[in-house]
Order: structure tokens, then sequence, then C-alpha cells
């Protein structure tokens, strides 16, 4: 239904309609988006532009559980959802992922909301209806899919983007529009109970998972958001929500780098800001970052959202505004679009400021104007625009047999395989001892931004919505003719080791023990991993490793496999076990992607994603470190990583040859040149040699040995899935720009710099296998962000019976 009242004068013309038209300018999708926001906004008062700028949780209250921080201080269970939309709303708040409901009764209320708000407000604009999705879409029977870190695993950026496309389809048929994900902070410290949400220590590898995850989502119509802008996963003593004392290099070099690549590369149209508060400033409150980095350097028009409750910390918490009305103010200032997930800053305490002069309307305007535009694209202002509910509804499946294909081959394919004596893959009829406080645990397999985690676990007797099945069960219909004998022997977190003693027994009975240990997803120290679950250090939680010293102690040999949020120090116990398998929370396919690995029905093809410390107190640090963050002989502690980012084994052999290098001319003293400004390409044969089809990984690190700053010993610029059939081989080709070779100087400008570097094929951050020599040539040369980000990456069919053809 056209609204035209009251009449606005603008380009449009004198009642905001095209000639001829009966649509005002507003609501014409013909009509370039600008002019649409520019007539709606003059057609509104400030009440109406301010109710644009926060959301309403609608059933989140101070007597549920908390699954936000602060929840129970700051929910309002007086909430009077039609008092609040008597202007209009700019966000409905997880109306699928509050609590358990079917999608068709969900589809039908927000449905039934969004004609509620429309019809209480004078210009019938609705709200942009947001859900969590980072480990699918986060509601009673949808697909769960392997979280982020897992996602890091598979070095697999294509899989994670058809796995986005899935979700945000899922999201678009029941009428949500905006997803709060991809995680992409970066991993510092896996001490922080968020790590399971990271992509991994890396940021070349966080960025480009991350852009993929952005380029699905959105492709579907759905809006993804990056979390978490910027430094949460910095924090001090990997604490939830603790203060982070990076310096602008490391900012700029490790913890923007994803954000940047998501926002050029993918387009992203919404940021979240962190909790974070950066060397004293908090970064709700921090315009140099939201507004004048994000926004006028990268060039950045979507909108910036408060991560939950956020714009009320930098009262609360922060302490830098003395009452909701100057908080308000801050974040708008700041750039702050939208207060979520409910308000209390943005209404009548920012409206008063407003109407005191204590805010300019201009930053309002400011704001509005972007929401409008956001909601302008989603067809949201389209005169004949309609809230549904969808016609499909009784077909509407959240958990489809596409969407189960794929969440098992990102499990699979995320499955790291650590270490093995050759016990892996188990014999088709063994008797097995299956023990550990994980190994029939569903709930083994989810991240704590999963739904049955998340929300589900509030609702002890609902179920799970989807199947989980756990190693328990994967084991035995993987191998149907195995004999098993479970034991748990104790818990994930309890002080109890009354039950190893009958583990021990069943073990010892056993051809090959199985011991799955880990962690428990919760919120709030409500699990062992998540968020608010942050860990003192990383031994295995509660009594997990004296299970794991009784068990190894027995004659039989121990795969140990750990199903976790973050990586554990293992190096009490590697070295004696029989084989280790790590995966980071695989998802409802996890338990049949872990027993195929196994079983060897799956050949491994994960790669850390994280360094896996030999010490509990190995950690914090990552492989990114200069030279003295690596062992030194000036001091008695090695902080050498018992498995180092990138490793991961097979069943199945790779040869690596044929090393070409094109694009470089070569100086008298034989070393190849390139100028600052020049691209290289590097290529290699990769063969599998073994008698099983498998994939390789090829990692490609840059090595700088001396700069006018120090730098990491290697960074990852390139990496390339290849899989191979026996006998195969592909060529891989990687061009690298000079650009790659850029950081941030002694004046916090980025620069290429002149001198000589490596480019080493590897298959680990510890293990070059091929090292090409470069000399950069030339001017030092200032770079922005509109350098070369990535490598790229291309493959050629090899036959090894004819002449290789030149790169």
């Amino acid at each position: 239904m056209p609204i035209d009242d009251p009449p606005a004068q603008d380009v449009a013309g004198r009642d905001g309609r095209p000639p001829g038209s009966d649509v005002p300018t507003w609501q014409d999708p013909a009509r370039p988006v600008p002019a649409r926001v520019a007539d709606l906004l003059a057609r509104m008062t400030l009440e109406e532009k301010v109710a644009q700028l926060y959301g309403v949780w609608v059933g989140a209250d101070a007597s549920g559980g908390g699954v936000a921080p602060h929840q129970h201080d700051l929910a309002d269970p007086d909430l009077d959802l039609r008092e609040l939309i008597a202007a209009g709303l700019g966000q409905l708040t997880r109306p699928f992922g509050t609590a358990p409901i079917a999608p068709a009764i969900g589809a039908r209320s927000l449905a039934a909301t969004q004609h509620e708000i429309m019809a209480a407000g004078r210009l019938r604009i609705p709200a942009v209806a947001h859900e969590e999705c980072l480990a699918g879409f986060m509601t009673w029977g949808a697909t769960v899919y392997p979280t982020a870190l897992a996602w890091g695993a598979s070095f697999d950026p294509a899989l994670v983007e058809r796995m986005a496309t899935e979700i945000g389809a899922a999201m678009r048929s029941v009428g949500v529009h905006q997803g709060l994900a991809p995680v992409l902070d970066v991993t510092r410290d896996p001490r922080w109970g968020r790590t399971e949400e990271t992509i991994g220590e890396d940021p070349y590898l966080v960025g480009t998972i991350g852009t993929a995850y952005v380029r699905g989502l959105q492709s579907t119509g759905i809006i993804a958001t990056l979390k978490h802008f910027v430094g949460y996963s910095a924090s001090k003593a990997g604490r939830n929500f603790g203060p982070v004392a990076a310096g602008p290099r490391e900012l700029a070099d490790d913890l923007l780098v994803p954000f940047e690549m998501a926002v050029r590369d993918g387009g992203v149209r919404s940021v979240m800001h962190s909790y974070t508060e950066i060397d004293g400033v908090p970064s709700a409150a921090d315009a140099s970052l939201l507004t004048d980095l994000l926004r006028t350097t990268w060039g950045f028009d979507g909108t910036v959202v408060a991560d939950y409750f956020g714009v009320s910390f930098l009262e609360l918490l922060h302490g830098v505004a003395r009452s909701p009305a100057e908080a308000a103010g801050l974040a708008l200032a700041a750039g702050v679009d939208v207060e979520l997930p409910t308000v209390r800053c943005y209404r009548e305490p920012l409206l008063d400021a407003v109407r005191s002069g204590e805010i300019r309307e201009e930053i309002v305007d400011l704001a509005a104007a972007r929401v409008l535009r956001q909601k302008c694209e989603l067809g949201l202002l389209d005169a004949d625009w309609d809230p549904g509910p969808p016609a499909n509804l009784d077909d509407i499946d959240l958990d489809p047999p596409e969407a189960r294909a794929t969440a098992r081959t990102l499990a699979e394919e995320s499955v790291v395989l650590l270490a093995n004596s050759g016990t892996l893959p188990l014999p088709p009829e063994p008797r097995l001892a299956l023990v550990g406080p994980l190994a029939a645990d569903p709930m083994a397999m989810v991240g704590c931004y999963s739904f049955p985690s998340h929300v589900g676990s509030k609702h002890p007797d609902l179920s799970l919505g989807v199947e989980i099945p756990s190693v328990l069960d994967a084991i035995r219909e993987e191998l149907p003719r195995a004999t098993v004998d479970h034991m748990a022997g104790c818990t994930v977190s309890d002080p109890d080791v009354s039950g190893i003693a009958a583990a021990v027994e069943v073990a010892s009975r056993a051809d090959v023990c199985v011991a799955v240990v880990g962690d428990r997803a919760g919120l709030f120290g409500r699990g062992t991993s998540g968020e608010g679950c942050d860990a003192e250090d990383l031994r295995l939680p509660g009594v997990q490793a004296d299970l794991l010293e009784a068990l190894l102690a027995t004659a039989t040999p121990v795969v140990v496999v750990v199903l976790a949020g973050r990586p554990y120090a293992l190096g009490a116990f590697a070295d004696r076990a029989a084989a280790v398998v790590q995966a980071f929370f695989p998802g409802a396919e996890g338990g049949a992607a872990v027993a195929g690995v196994l079983s060897g029905r799956v050949c491994p093809s994960g790669r850390l994603p994280v360094s896996v410390p030999r010490t509990q107190g190995g950690q914090p640090t990552t492989y990114l470190a200069p030279k003295l963050g690596h062992r030194t002989k000036v001091s008695n502690l090695d902080p050498t990583p018992l498995y180092p980012f990138g490793h991961g084994l097979s069943y199945t052999r790779f040869r690596w040859s044929d090393l070409r290098v094109g694009g470089a001319s070569v100086a008298a003293d034989g070393r190849l040149r390139i100028p600052t400004d020049g691209c290289v390409s590097v290529s290699l044969v990769v063969e599998n040699t073994g008698d099983r089809e498998g994939t390789d990984v090829v990692q490609l690190y840059l090595h700088d040995p001396v700069a006018q700053v120090t730098r990491p010993v290697v960074r990852l610029v390139g990496y390339a899935r290849v899989p191979l059939e026996p006998g195969d081989a592909r060529r891989v080709v990687f061009g690298v720009h000079a650009d790659l070779s850029a950081f941030t100087g002694r004046d916090l400008r980025r620069v290429v710099e002149p001198g000589d570097l490596e480019l080493r094929l590897s298959r680990s951050s510890a293990v070059p296998e091929l090292v090409v020599p470069i000399t950069l040539t030339g001017d030092e040369r200032i770079v922005d962000h509109h350098r070369h980000l990535c490598a790229e990456v291309s493959f050629s069919e090899i036959s090894l019976t004819a002449p290789v053809d030149a790169t």
C-alpha cells in the first residue's frame, strides 16, 4: 500500500513521485537507492528516524538462561512491543534463535510481527530480522555445520562458500534478512573461550575463508555481519572482555587484514563492533576505527551494528559515559548505526539529547540513512513488499539432505590426523574399547553458537531438533563387524576419578583403545569452551589427562581423539599414543567424519588452523611471532609447538617436484629479481604416489630475513587443496605479487620494501619443502587497501608419461 503523507519536496518532484507515477519515490524500486532514501528521510519525524536505529529482542527476559553478556541485568521484562513500534522499528532480534520453535510456526510468527510493525507505524516500514548463523542457521531443526575453527582446518574456501549459501537459503526461506557471521577475529591466545568461533591464527587463512563465507551468505540475499571489529581475540590473558594492548602494527598487519579482505573482496554489508577496548578506547566509541578507517579509507557503506548491549557497556563496563544518553552520543558519533539486541540508549535518552541540543540531529540522519539504504537494498521499502508468511510453509526443511551432505564433506575435510604409528586405519573387525567422556555424547560435536548448545541446553526435555550421532553411534555404523565396548571413565570437567579404573579394564581387553576427550561447549562458564568459558591454561579439562595417562600405561595401543574448541597441550601423551586425531566441533555429521577417518573410509586432509602446544604453558603464542618469539638461547623456555600451524598427515603419500618460476629476471649472482611492483609465478607438480585417493594441501609462506621492523619468521601468503587419485599429478601455480610482502613500517605506513625474500612451499609453517629466493628491486613503495591481498592459484593437469608444459 503506497504511503505519501506527508509529501516531500525533493528531486523526484513536488510530491515525491516521479512524473506519471502513483508510487512515492521511496517505494519505487525503479528509482535510484540514494533518491529513495533521501525522499523517505525527508518525510520522517525525529522519532521515526530514531526508531530505525534500534532492535527489539522479544522473548529474551531476565528469567531465562543468559545467551548474551549481562542479559539478566539489561533485559526488560516489561517490554511492550506495541509501544516500541509506534514510530517504526529498525531490527527484530533473533525471532528464531531465542527459544525452540518449529520452522513453519516461526515463519508465521515472524510474518505476523512484521504485519504488526507495519500497521503500527505511519510509514509502514518493516524491520530487519537478524539471526546467528556461525555454525548454521541457529534455530531448532536446522543443520548444524562444523564450527569456524573446523572451516579453517579444511583450507577450503569454496566449500565454506557453499555451506554459507545453504545457510543463507535456509534463513531466507523463513523471512530472515541478516546473519551475524562470520567471526574474523584472529586467534592470539587459545585460552580465550571463543577460540572455537575463530577460523585460525593466521590472518590470510581467516580472511580468505571468511570472505568466502560472506560471498556465499550474501549471494542468497542475506546480509553478512563481520564480527568482532576489532581485536576481541587479543584480550589480555585470553579473558573474555579483557582489555587489549595491541599496538598499531599488530592491528594493521594481523588483526585488521581479514576484515579488510571481507570489505573489499567480499562486499560485506554489515559490521559488528567489538566489546574490546584497545589502549583504553572502547571500539564502540572509536570514530577512528568505525568511521575513519572502515568508511573513509576502506569505503564501507553498509551498517555498523552494536554487539549485544555494547552501547550500554560504554556506561556500565568501560566507564567512558555517565548515562545512556551520553553512551548513545558516543556510539553514534563513532559510527554505530544500530543498537542491539534491544533498546536502552537509542530511544528516549537519545531523543531527549537531540531535543536538548546535546546531540546533533545530523548524526541521527546519517545512521538512519544507512539503515534505510539497507532496507531498500533488501526490497523492504518496495510498495509491493509482502512480509508473508511464505506460501510453502509445509515444505520448509531446514535440515535437507543436501545440507547434511555439505556438513559431512566439510567435517571430513576438517579432521586433522596429527600422528599415526600405523594403527590407523583400524582393521574391519577389531575389538575396540571406546572410552572417554565424549565418546557417546552427541553434544561433543557442536560448538557454542549451535542451537543445541546455545539455546537447547536450557530445554533439557526437548529433542536436539536434528540427528547428531556420537562417535560411538558412528563407529558402530562404520564398523558393523567390530566388537565395541564403551566406558566413559570420567566427565569432561568434574574432578571425579572413580570411573577411570573401569575404563582401563575395558581398554586392557581390547585390540585398540580409542579415547575421545576434549571440550563441551557452553556459555558463560557452563562449558569448557565457548563465550565466557576461558581457560586458565591449556591442559585438558577436568581429569581427562589422568584418564589418558592410565590408558597409555596399558599394553593396548591408544588412539587419542580430541573433540575441542581450542588446541590443548598434548606433549605428555603424543609420543606414547598410537595415533592422535584432532577435530574442532565438527557439527552434526562430525561423528561420521571422525569414524570415517578412523576406519579409513576417509583419507584425512585437514590441516591445523592453530598450533598445538607441547606444554600447557607453551602458549600464548602463534607461529607468526618474530625471531625472538621462537626458541632462543636467551631463555630456558621453549615455545616450539608440538604440532605447528598447517600440520596434518594423510593415509597416502605425495611427492613434490619440478619447481618452476616465471616472471622474474636472473641477476649475475643467480638470484631471481622482480621489481617492488612486480609479480612472480611459482609452481610445482604434486603427485599422489600412494595407493589410494587423497588430498594434499600446498602452503606458500613468505620469509623476510631483514626489514626495517621485526617480521614473523614466516607467514602464509597462499595455499591450495590438491585432490588426486593414486598415480595422478597436477601442477599448482601461485601468482605472487610483491604487495604480499607489504608490512607496516616504522612511520606506520604500509610499505613494500626492496631486498631479499624467500617464498617457501611447505607442508606446514615449520616444514619448508621447496624454497625460492627472490630479490625485490627498485624504490620502496607505499601501498594502501587497493594493494593485492591474495595470491592467485591455478592448476593444470599433468601427464606423467609426457613432457611437462612450461608455466
